[in-house]
C-alpha cells in the first residue's frame, strides 16, 4: 500500500507498473490526482477556493503544524485542512476589504428592546428589511410569529431576529470563520469565506438564519457590486444571510431598518455601554436599564446560556386589538 497522507491511503493494486518502479514518483502524481479529485481544480466559488487552498498546503507539508480540521467545501467534498494555515487565510487577500466589518465601532455595544405591547404586525419592519439586504418576499431576516402563553391568555405578536448572543453557538461550530461576533456585540457572516456547510443553521437554538439555495432576486444588478460584509450585499448563492442588526447604518450613526420603518413604536436600540436606547418611532431616548426594569424585560431562552442582545417588555397593556393572520404558536420562553 503506498500512503499519501494518513487519511488517504491508496492502493498498491491501483496502480501503474511505472508507478510501481518510481514509489516517489507515483507518490507526487497520485497526489496531484487526489487534489483533483477533491475539486481543486475548477472550484466556481471564491468560498471554495479559500478552504481548498488551505487543504493543498497541508498536503504539500511533509509534517503539519498544527491540529487538523476536515472542512465540507461548497460542492459537498472534504478536505483536511492545517488549523495553522487556515488562520493565515485571515490576512489574506481575500478578506482585504472586509477588516473594517470585523473590527465594530470601538466603546459600543449594541442592544434591541422590542415591545410586545405595541406590536400589530404591521411587517413595515419586515418589508424594510428585506428591501434593504436584497431578500426575496418568502426569505426573512426577521419575523412576527403570533405566540400565545397560555390557553388563558391573549394571543400577541411577536417579532424574531437573530439575537445577536454573546455566546453564539453559531460563532463555534463554524470551521472557516466566516460567522464572528465583534467586540460591539454584532454578530455577522463574510459569505467570501461562507462554505454552505448550514453548521451554524443547525447551532442556532433561534432559528435565525435563511440559506441562498436558489439564485438571489438581484443576483444580475448586484453582480458588479463589491460585497459588503455589514449589509450582506450582493446575496450569494449556497451561503447563509440573517439579520445583522444593519451595521451598516450603524456605522454612518443611524438606527437599523426596520427600528426606523416601524410605525407603532415597537423597537428600541442603542449602546449598552451608555446605558441608553432610543424608540424608532418617537425617537426618544431612555435609559436601558430603567425601561427593562419597570417592564419586565426579558431575553428568549436564557437557559441556554446564549447571552442574547435582544429584550423583549412583555405584551401587558396592549395598545392594539390582536389580530390573528394564521394559526397561532405556543411561546418560545
Amino acid at each position: 500500500m503506498l500512503i499519501i497522507s494518513d487519511k488517504y491511503p491508496i492502493m498498491e493494486e491501483n496502480l501503474s507498473p511505472d508507478q510501481r518502479d518510481h514509489p516517489e514518483k507515483s507518490k507526487a502524481s497520485t497526489r496531484r490526482d487526489f487534489l483533483k479529485n477533491i475539486g481543486l481544480a475548477g472550484v466556481g466559488t471564491v468560498a471554495g477556493a479559500a478552504a481548498l487552498y488551505s487543504g493543498h498546503i497541508f498536503e504539500a507539508k511533509k509534517e503539519s503544524s498544527g491540529q487538523n480540521k476536515i472542512l465540507l467545501t461548497q460542492d459537498g467534498k472534504l478536505v483536511e485542512v492545517d488549523s495553522l494555515e487556515l488562520k493565515a487565510l485571515e490576512k489574506s487577500p481575500l478578506d482585504q476589504n472586509q477588516y473594517h466589518g470585523r473590527e465594530g465601532i470601538p466603546g459600543k455595544r449594541w442592544v434591541m428592546v422590542t415591545d410586545l405591547s405595541r406590536c400589530r404586525n404591521a411587517r413595515r419592519c419586515i418589508a424594510a428589511c428585506q428591501e434593504a439586504h436584497h431578500l426575496r418576499p418568502e426569505q426573512y431576516h426577521m419575523n412576527t410569529l403570533q405566540m400565545q402563553d397560555s390557553p388563558n391568555t391573549a394571543p400577541y405578536h411577536m417579532p424574531k431576529n437573530c439575537q445577536h448572543c454573546d455566546n453564539p453557538p453559531c460563532v463555534s461550530v463554524c470551521p472557516v470563520d466566516a460567522t464572528y461576533k465583534r467586540q460591539d456585540g454584532v454578530v455577522l457572516i463574510d459569505n467570501v469565506r461562507c462554505i454552505g456547510c448550514r453548521f451554524c443553521m443547525a447551532a442556532c437554538p433561534y432559528s435565525a438564519r435563511i440559506f441562498q439555495w436558489i439564485t438571489p432576486k438581484y443576483a444580475e444588478p448586484d453582480k458588479d457590486l463589491t460585497y459588503n460584509v455589514e449589509l450582506n450585499v450582493p446575496q450569494k448563492l449556497g451561503t447563509i444571510s440573517k439579520c445583522l442588526f444593519s451595521a451598516d447604518r450603524l456605522r454612518e450613526g443611524k438606527l437599523p431598518y426596520c427600528v426606523t420603518a416601524c410605525p407603532n413604536s415597537v423597537y428600541y436600540f442603542g449602546d449598552e455601554n451608555e446605558d441608553a436606547v432610543t424608540n424608532g418611532t418617537t425617537k426618544e431616548t431612555v435609559r436601558l436599564s430603567k425601561l427593562l426594569r419597570d417592564n419586565g424585560g426579558y431575553q428568549l431562552m436564557p437557559e441556554l446560556g446564549t447571552k442574547p442582545r435582544v429584550y423583549y417588555l412583555p405584551p401587558k397593556n396592549r395598545l392594539f386589538p390582536f389580530e390573528a393572520t394564521g394559526e397561532t404558536k405556543p411561546a418560545i420562553s
